[in-house]
Parts: C-alpha cells; sequence; structure tokens
C-alpha cells in the first residue's frame, strides 16, 4: 500500500481520548461557526461504526451530522467512504462484515474534498490508536493527512492519564497537536476532578487548551477564530 502524504491544505483533524468524549459535537460546532464566518469548510469522517440501517442502507449519522454543520454537499461516498453496522473499531468491523479498509481510498478523498474547499474537518473514530486496517491506525492517518490536531478530552477523573497517553502517542510520531478541547458530555455536577484535571494537563504536556465546553454549550466562537 502506498501512504504518501496528501495534498497539504488548512485544516484540523479531531481525534479524542475515548469513546463518547464528544468528537462529532465538536467538530460539528468548528465547521458551523466557520460557515457562519463564511469560511468554504469541507468535512470528513473516514470510517464510521455502528451506523442504522434504513431501507437497506447505512446511514453514517455522524458524517451526515457534519454534513449539515458545514452545509456542504458533497457525495456521501467522499464524506464518508467507509460505513459498517457493528459498532466497533473500523478494522474490527470490517473484518466481521468480509470487507477490507484501503487507506489509499480515504487519501484520494480527502485530496478531492481539500480541492474543494478551504478548511477541512476530518473527524476520527474514538482514539488515536483505534486501527483503521491491520495495523494502519488514526495515528497513522493524522500524518499522512499532515493536519493539526485537536483533542478532545471528557474532564473528569482519569482524563489526565488518558489525554496526556494521547499527546505522547502524536508527539512520539511528530503531529502537530493544536490544543485540547475539554467537553462536558453529560449533563452532572463537576467535581475536583474536573476543576484540576485541565490545568495539570496543560502544564505537564505544554499543549495549550483550547476551550472547555459546558454542557450543551454552543460558545466555538474563540475555537473557531483561533483555527483561522
Amino acid at each position: 500500500m502506498n501512504h504518501k502524504p496528501a495534498l497539504k491544505t488548512r485544516g484540523i483533524f479531531i481525534t479524542g481520548t475515548d469513546t463518547g468524549v464528544g468528537k462529532t459535537y465538536v467538530a460539528a460546532g468548528i465547521a458551523a461557526e466557520l460557515r457562519r464566518r463564511s469560511v468554504n469548510v469541507g468535512v470528513m469522517k473516514p470510517a464510521e461504526t455502528g451506523c442504522r440501517t434504513q431501507k437497506g442502507k447505512l446511514v453514517p449519522r455522524d458524517a451526515l451530522r457534519l454534513m449539515e454543520a458545514a452545509s456542504v454537499r458533497d457525495a456521501l461516498a467522499l464524506v464518508n467512504p467507509y460505513r459498517f453496522k457493528n459498532p466497533l473499531a473500523p478494522s474490527v468491523a470490517a473484518g466481521l462484515e468480509i470487507t477490507k479498509i484501503d487507506p489509499d481510498r480515504i487519501l484520494a478523498a480527502f485530496k478531492t474534498l481539500s480541492r474543494r474547499h478551504e478548511f477541512m474537518i476530518v473527524e476520527g473514530a474514538g482514539g488515536i490508536m483505534v486501527p483503521l486496517w491491520r495495523d494502519y491506525t488514526y495515528l497513522d492517518l493524522a500524518g499522512a493527512l499532515e493536519l493539526p490536531v485537536i483533542i478532545v478530552a471528557r474532564p473528569g477523573l482519569g482524563t489526565i492519564n488518558h489525554t496526556l497517553l494521547t499527546i505522547a502517542a502524536l508527539k512520539e510520531r511528530g503531529v502537530r497537536i493544536s490544543g485540547i478541547v475539554f467537553n462536558h458530555a453529560q449533563e452532572k455536577k463537576a467535581g475536583l476532578a474536573e476543576a484540576t484535571s485541565p490545568g495539570v494537563i496543560e502544564n505537564i504536556s505544554g499543549v495549550p487548551i483550547r476551550g472547555i465546553l459546558a454542557y450543551g454549550s454552543r460558545q466555538f466562537s474563540a475555537l473557531a477564530a483561533h483555527l483561522t
């Protein structure tokens, strides 16, 4: 397989410290805010698992949400080249459905979209070490796309370890990190962990915190301003 770097373009790669941290929520919020600022923004969800079936076809909810936020009419096959029914890592879901994922197909779709849009938002699945196909992970994809990474993290207990490990993996590969967004994905009272963890992570890693989003927050102005 020939995994050459993709066409350089302005944009970001959205990863998470885990599943369920709100990557799509953050990615869609950024896309909508950039569009509001008259930025021609394109979106991608290279592989989506856990898709529901509707009229005999798999429906990628996250990809469609991104497309709606960015107000794009690109072909779904470009925005979301791969979709699967089972809510598993893409490589595992693909294996169970007796198919394969070709990273070159993803890179080709990205190149096409990047020619149409001035800013690209690409959202991964789960964390940065999740395998897309065999030993090809989202870390490999982020490196090939040559986009800076936004890490979406939950602010509670355990996030120090998860976030620092994600940062370490990206730094070891030489992937630029744009910053961290802490997202309160669940509606619950914040405690000491939520209050102290972001500062600890920023002090240890040196990676800037770009935002701390309250549950249901729509405040993406500052984050979008940093990106543009």
